[in-house]
Parts: C-alpha cells; sequence; structure tokens
C-alpha cells in the first residue's frame, strides 16, 4: 500500500493552516507539521522531511521566500542541502530525492517576489482561495515531479517577473545542447501548453512529446517544467508579448480553463 502524501504548512494566520490541514486529511494526505513563520517552517522540514511543504511568502520573522532558499538551495540541517542554485541550471539541492517539492502559496497581486522563489526551485503556486480538489491534487502533481504550470496565472506571474535578457550570444550558450526540435518543444511549452496540446501543434505522439521534455530538461540540468518555462524567458527565446499573441490566436479553438 503507498504510504500517503506528508504535508508540512508554513503560514501565519492559523485560519488557513486549519482549513488547509482539513482538507488534506479528508483527503488521505498527512500534515505531518505547521509553522507560523519560514525559521520554523525550515526546521520543520529538518525534523519531519516532508513530500511536500506549502508555503506562505508573507509571514513574520523570517519570509516565507527566504525559507525556500534555504529549504532548497543547500542550507545545512536541511535534508538533501549542498549550496547549488536551482534556478540556475545547475544541479543543486533539489536534485536529491529527500528534498521535498515547494508550493508557494501567494495572493498574487501582492506577492512580489514569487518568480524568485519558483528561481530558487519551488514547483509552482497557488492562490489562497484555491479550491479543496484544486490543492490536492496541486500536492499529488508536485509529488510526481511535475510542476504548476497549467493555470493561465501561473504563465501571468512567469512573465511578469522574469528577468529576460536580450543578449543573444547568451540565448545560444544557454540551449546549444538541444536540437532544433528540442528548442521549438521548449518554447511551446513555456507558452503553457500541456504535453496533449504540444503533440496536436507539432503532429506528435504523446510518449514522443515527454522523452522531448524529459531530454530537455536532462540538457539543460533542470528539475521540472516551472524551471524549463524560466530559462525560456530569460534567454529570450519567449517574449511575454509573443505568449499573449498566441493565447489570443489560441483562445478561440480553446474549450474550458485549465
Amino acid at each position: 500500500m503507498t504510504e500517503p502524501l506528508r504535508v508540512v504548512l508554513a503560514d501565519d494566520q492559523t485560519l488557513v493552516r486549519t482549513g488547509f490541514r482539513l482538507i488534506l486529511g479528508a483527503d488521505g494526505i498527512d500534515v505531518v507539521a505547521e509553522a507560523v513563520n519560514g525559521a520554523e517552517a525550515v526546521e520543520a522540514v529538518r525534523r519531519t522531511r516532508p513530500d511536500v511543504v506549502l508555503m506562505d511568502v508573507r509571514m513574520p520573522e523570517m519570509d516565507g521566500l527566504e525559507a525556500t532558499r534555504r529549504i532548497l538551495t543547500g542550507v545545512p540541517g536541511v535534508p538533501g542541502g549542498s549550496g547549488g542554485s536551482a534556478g540556475s541550471g545547475s544541479s543543486g539541492a533539489t536534485d536529491a530525492p529527500d528534498v521535498p517539492r515547494v508550493i508557494i502559496l501567494t495572493t498574487f497581486d501582492l506577492d512580489q517576489y514569487v518568480y524568485a522563489a519558483l528561481s530558487a526551485g519551488a514547483s509552482g503556486f497557488l492562490l489562497k482561495d484555491v479550491t479543496p480538489e484544486q490543492l490536492t491534487a496541486a500536492i499529488r502533481t508536485v509529488r510526481t515531479g511535475d510542476a504548476l504550470l497549467a493555470p493561465a496565472i501561473t504563465r501571468r506571474l512567469v512573465q511578469r517577473f522574469t528577468r529576460r535578457g536580450s543578449d543573444a550570444a547568451a540565448l545560444h550558450r544557454d540551449l546549444a545542447p538541444l536540437t532544433p526540435r528540442e528548442v521549438e518543444v521548449l518554447g511551446l511549452l513555456a507558452q503553457g501548453l500541456s504535453n496533449a496540446e504540444l503533440a496536436a501543434r507539432l503532429h506528435l505522439a504523446e510518449t514522443t512529446v515527454k522523452t522531448h521534455v524529459a531530454r530537455i530538461l536532462a540538457k539543460l540540468r533542470l528539475r521540472d517544467r516551472v524551471q524549463a518555462v524560466i530559462v525560456a524567458y530569460e534567454t529570450g527565446l519567449v517574449s511575454a508579448g509573443a505568449h499573449e499573441a498566441a493565447e489570443r490566436s489560441a483562445r478561440p479553438t480553446r474549450t474550458g480553463t485549465r
């Protein structure tokens, strides 16, 4: 029998933690510790070694951004810590199997530093008005090694806070290991397309797309799709304007929301 997922909740609001704990417990997800600030979150991760951390950004003493850095980029005492930078494409702490995935909890319009948390290795983010179904699905998604990229708001946030460079030489240097097809896949992935949508756009089997994505992550030494999106914007492969145009052209043919 599969062991239940183990989660640490980090939020300075008691009602938020209580509500999330009840939601997760009802779905068979164990809350192994709670924290009211970033320092407590780092200690809770060291002590309990959870699978996933739900991390608020704005907390007293130490905010969630600093706590995320400490958990994912190598602080002594944190499992798997090695000092590597997850956002730089180097092989760092987040490559270790016992390092948890971090999901950032945000109000979006107010949290100006969420991109930095994603760059530090966080696996995505959720709005605090998330539905119970979205919350539990998100935790299960990141635990399997994927990232929270489907919602359009994630793409908007990455676009807003990405530090894009215009140096074409940097583009060539950063993406040189990729084949032309892999560069094409990365560009579409950065626009928020799912594997199924990528397969349809490129007229490929979905298994082939999954192989391309896996090779992109391996060649660029990235942990998940969030980091791939960051690289696509930072290198200039994809721009916010290009993404918005693509989203407008695709809108008439899409059904529902993701």
